[in-house]
């Protein structure tokens, strides 16, 4: 069968030719024909297998008749990822050469404002994100009571990325004589269920088995240690000792350690690039073009690259993390085999992953062969990589007379008095010894002597002078056992207390060693009544 006996316009059959397809895929095969004559379809078929085509060309067949109106697009396309949208609107510009249609591309991060002239201008086909494309309903931007078409494409990506009450809310505001139009993957209960509600009567075209690889794709699964960094040099033994290798997508399940793997392999000298869902669109735009002109070699990335996005003649996948959903898996390696093209999937996995590893292996209906090699070598050369890059040699290690009890440096800044040692008998902490009496200084007046500070108790005093501990007499004597406990929990205390008397000996420092003038009596400013002269009345004879 070639696409001249699909029904397709001569238009979309110059562009095909163009393109360079001669034959259909199996599911272009059956899902064109049932579009054209405006039925419901529900599409599942593995990745790489050429969905995207198969409602793109029958799609630009049925629009050459009629014209768009402002704001009212004729046809609505919903994808899961701002890169998918953007792939999706490539093909219409590829294989849409020969017509004069109005494509919109409604994603997030990038300006309202070009977005909304396009829909003031009027727009035949519009691909779209769910949330903005709701946000732009809601400020009263789009009508979408005029779609004729509605695609869902990746839908159960969509379920996985929460976008299924959104789905649920545009179904409703469409019209109910729309073409709806259903593709994915796998096709899970709540999936199925959101096709029998929003779907009348739809064909079902089933490419192949759900949730299964393409045989171009070869499988095997490697164990590691449970520590990143034991997967790290595992990665990197692979991806030195791979064979037919020209380029790789790594696939994390956690954003953060997209951008840590990434670091971690530029630091080892390989060509890679980051793309994760934080980034901007910017950025993640440029990551991809990066990797598919071949100025990246590897691509650390999280699922969000895993569905549907076309980069041809990837030749290898790994998986540093076991994905925790299995039909992420298929997703995962079905970005390498595509086209007939050969290509590995190699998934790095620990003993932490068997639940996940036995799931896949239920789902694919075989056991992933293992792949054994050693990351000894890979380890040593990272081992000896850091210690060049710190400088660290044996002769060159600081003491540990220098580290503190918790293993980190403390710098030690001089000290003109040292604290003083406790003596075994001293068993309150709490107390703090006085300071020495500075010397004492001459009352200016009679009036400051009056309300100076009275003096300490001449048996305080004397202690604080000559640090005499305190009487045995005063308290009993403990026990032998008893003594060490308390002497081992003043210790401790005194330990932890110790940075408080250090600020309170600094604090005293700085009061008893002031070297301005001199403070008398109440200070430098005495009270005007006490400046006042007092009659003394005299007795009376």
């Amino acid at each position: 069968m070639s696409f001249q006996d699909l029904g397709l316009s001569a238009k979309v059959l110059a562009a095909v030719e163009a393109s360079g397809y001669t034959t259909p895929t199996p599911i272009q095969a059956q899902a064109i024909p049932h579009v054209l004559t405006r039925r419901d379809v529900v599409g599942i078929a593995q990745t790489g297998t050429g969905k995207t085509a198969s409602f793109v060309l029958p799609m630009l067949t049925l629009l050459e008749q009629g014209r768009a109106r402002a704001r009212m697009p004729r046809t609505l396309i919903l994808e899961p990822t701002r890169e998918l949208a953007a792939q999706v609107e490539e093909n219409f510009a590829r294989y849409g050469r020969n017509h004069k249609l109005t494509v919109a591309l409604i994603i997030g991060g990038v300006s309202f404002d070009d977005q909304i002239k396009k829909l003031d201008r009027g727009v035949d086909i519009l691909i779209a994100t769910p949330g903005r494309l709701l946000d732009l309903f809601e400020r009263g931007k789009i009508l979408m009571n005029g779609v004729e078409i509605l695609v869902i494409d990746e839908a159960d990506r969509m379920l996985d990325m929460g976008f299924i009450p959104d789905i649920e809310r545009i179904c409703k505001l469409l019209p109910p004589t729309r073409q709806t139009l259903f593709f994915s993957a796998t096709m899970p209960p709540e999936i199925k269920r959101l096709a029998d509600a929003f779907l009348k009567d739809p064909i079902r075209v089933e490419a192949s088995k759900p949730a299964t690889a393409a045989t171009t794709i070869s499988q095997y699964i490697v164990e590691s240690g449970r520590e990143p960094v034991d997967k790290r040099a595992v990665l990197r033994s692979l991806i030195r000792g791979a064979t037919d290798f020209k380029n790789a997508i790594i696939f994390c399940n956690r954003k953060r350690d997209v951008a840590t793997l990434e670091r971690s392999l530029t630091k080892h000298g390989f060509n890679a690039g980051a793309l994760h869902g934080d980034m901007d669109q910017r950025s993640r735009t440029a990551t991809l073009d990066g990797f598919r002109q071949g100025k990246l070699t590897l691509l650390v990335a999280s699922d969000v690259a895993a569905r549907g996005l076309d980069i041809p003649a990837v030749s290898h996948i790994f998986n540093f993390d076991v994905p925790t959903h299995s039909e992420d898996y298929i997703h995962r390696i079905g970005r390498t085999g595509r086209a007939g093209l050969t290509g590995t999937a190699i998934t790095i996995a620990s003993s932490l992953d068997r639940k996940y590893v036995a799931g896949i292996e239920k789902m694919i209906g075989h056991a992933i062969p293992p792949m054994q090699i050693s990351a000894d070598d890979e380890r040593a050369r990272s081992f000896s990589k850091g210690r060049a890059e710190r400088g660290e040699h044996s002769h060159e290690r600081e003491p540990r007379s220098r580290r503190d009890h918790g293993g980190r440096h403390r710098e030690h800044a001089p000290r003109d008095h040292a604290p003083r040692e406790r003596t075994p008998h001293e068993h309150a902490p709490h107390e703090h010894t006085p300071r020495e009496n500075t010397a004492p200084r001459e009352s200016a007046t009679a009036a400051a002597a009056v309300v100076a500070a009275p003096q300490e108790p001449a048996a305080r005093t004397e202690r604080a002078h000559h640090n005499h501990p305190p009487r045995a007499e005063q308290r009993p004597q403990p026990e032998p056992r008893q003594h060490a406990e308390e002497h081992r929990h003043d210790a401790h205390r005194a330990r932890r207390e110790e940075p408080r008397r250090e600020r309170d000996h600094r604090r005293d420092r700085q009061r008893d060693h002031d070297d301005g003038p001199p403070v008398i009596g109440l200070g430098d400013h005495m009270p005007d009544f006490l400046r006042r002269s007092v009659k003394v009345p005299t007795e009376t004879e």
